[in-house]
């Protein structure tokens, strides 16, 4: 996948882990249990999109 690609889906990426924080703020219960698991596959996502980019860049060095 092309770099300027992979940076647009981290993008996304970073927005929902956003979202989803800002939602665990005030989640109670069993929805804040649900928000940090998605939070943490949220998470997990953009830090594999990071290795990606970063990949890529030393690529073209």
């Amino acid at each position: 996948m092309p770099i300027k690609m992979l940076a647009v889906e981290l993008y996304k990426s970073q927005q929902k882990v956003h979202a989803l924080r800002d939602k665990l703020e005030v989640a109670t219960g069993l929805e804040a249990d649900r928000l940090r698991r998605e939070l943490a596959v949220a998470e997990k996502e953009c830090e594999q999109l990071r290795r990606r980019i970063d990949a890529r860049k030393d690529l073209y060095r």
